[in-house]
């Protein structure tokens, strides 16, 4: 049977592909925490990268509607949607820890690798803009003998080691591998400097809860990031021990300069028998892993969507104020076996 993994029913051009115009829809806000707020937009922007070959070109028509299936009703046309905009990779490291433009999406692949010695137990996962270049951003894998969920993320492809100057961030479970946080590659807080400048930052927390089918029926996450300051970067988030971290800051409901993301809820859909959400054919495969994150004051503003396209392939596209290393992680914890159960 055809895999319901979008339906294209609603008529709601992509969002996250138009520029952003309007004050009043401005999705920076939501995310904004350090500071005043912006001032009447004097503030200089931040360079945004400048167009090169490197963007995502147009969707390839086959990707558009992947449900095809049965009398479902027919989405109204839409007006062609304009191919997005470039996106330049300049300095791969400073690009990827860098938030998505404003207004822009940037639309990637991730591809599972399972050859090798461990027979998939220890994939590699490769992330590339998705676009006609296909330029590599990221690499990541399990590390090996770790007590929990442990995956390294590397900007070169063949150097997946702790100690490279390769590796740029990693993502960590707790033992129930349900909770996992995303750091970058600064120094344990054991390490610290006297300005405690070292010391790595916190870019994400996420927790997967169980919902009455256990993980069978759609999953709930709640995605943790640090806030935005007011010249839009990301308010740096550096815990000195682990009750200082995003989730038990979380849990204690204490959001100083942190955001609180879900999940958009899928809808059950009578006709495939399957939960569905709108990909706007981005997504061709059913799967558990697919999902859409959003906040809660603006479910239209997708700030990331993850979903499969073949067995080892799944599209990964993030928004501002998501970075690559960010999404990527969050996107590796989705995969963690914990969680499959596929």
């Amino acid at each position: 049977p055809a895999a319901a993994a979008s339906s294209d029913e609603e008529d709601d051009s992509d969002s996250s592909t138009k520029p952003i115009r309007s004050e009043k829809k401005n999705p920076a806000s939501l995310f904004q925490t350090g500071g005043d707020p912006p001032k009447e937009r004097k503030t200089k922007k931040k360079a945004v990268p400048k167009p090169a070959e490197a963007g995502s070109a147009e969707e390839s028509p086959e990707l558009r509607n992947s449900n095809r299936k049965g009398k479902g009703r027919k989405a109204k046309k839409k007006e062609e949607r304009p191919p997005s905009p470039t996106v330049e990779v300049d300095n791969l490291e400073q690009f990827v820890l860098r938030p998505a433009p404003q207004g822009l999406s940037v639309k990637c692949r991730v591809t599972r690798d399972k050859r090798g010695m461990d027979r998939g137990l220890y994939p590699t996962y490769y992330l590339h803009l998705d676009n006609d270049k296909k330029v590599f951003l990221l690499a990541g894998r399990k590390r090996k003998k770790s007590k929990t969920s442990n995956y390294l993320i590397s900007i070169d492809p063949t150097d997946l080691s702790r100690g490279g100057e390769n590796f740029i961030g990693k993502l960590r479970s707790n033992l129930m591998g349900t909770k996992f946080t995303v750091f970058d590659n600064g120094a344990n807080p054991d390490r610290a400097n006297a300005d405690w400048s070292n010391v790595r930052q916190e870019l994400s927390a996420v927790v997967y809860e169980t919902n009455v089918l256990g993980f069978k029926g759609p999953r709930k996450m709640t995605v943790i990031i640090p806030g935005m300051n007011t010249d839009h970067e990301r308010v740096p988030i550096r815990p000195r021990n682990d009750n200082d971290g995003l989730l038990m800051r979380w849990q204690n409901h204490n959001m100083d300069n942190i955001i609180e993301l879900h999940n958009k809820a899928p809808v059950w859909n009578d006709e495939t028998q399957s939960y569905v959400l709108n990909f706007h054919g981005r997504v061709t495969h059913a799967s558990v892993k697919n999902f859409q994150i959003v906040h809660a004051d603006d479910p239209d503003y997708i700030v990331m969507q993850f979903g499969r396209v073949a067995d080892d392939a799944f599209t990964m596209d993030y928004n501002y104020p998501l970075c690559a290393v960010q999404a990527f992680a969050i996107a590796l914890s989705s995969f963690d076996g914990k969680l499959a159960c596929e």
